[in-house]
């Protein structure tokens, strides 16, 4: 299985949907926390070409956010970038 990267912050209700997600297909991810971290934000700012959280990598390839991690979930391309 690909890495799963995803920054973070604690009360982002996106962050915890994209984590329950992940967690409920046993993916593991290396998560990012980037509160009060504002070196860690403008990394990711500067990778993902966003600045909102979650941002959501998988094998190096960047999926986007809650929504697009969702909407490739439902289209089964998912498991596809995780294989």
């Amino acid at each position: 299985m690909k890495e799963v990267v995803i920054y973070t912050t604690r009360f982002c209700p996106f962050c915890i949907r994209a984590k329950y997600l992940l967690d409920n297909k046993n993916v593991p991810y290396k998560e990012i926390a980037v509160d009060g971290k504002p070196a860690l934000r403008a990394e990711m700012t500067a990778k993902a070409g966003r600045h909102t959280v979650p941002q959501i990598w998988v094998g190096g390839h960047h999926v986007g956010g809650c929504d697009d991690l969702m909407a490739i979930e439902r289209s089964g391309e998912l498991d596809r970038l995780l294989a």
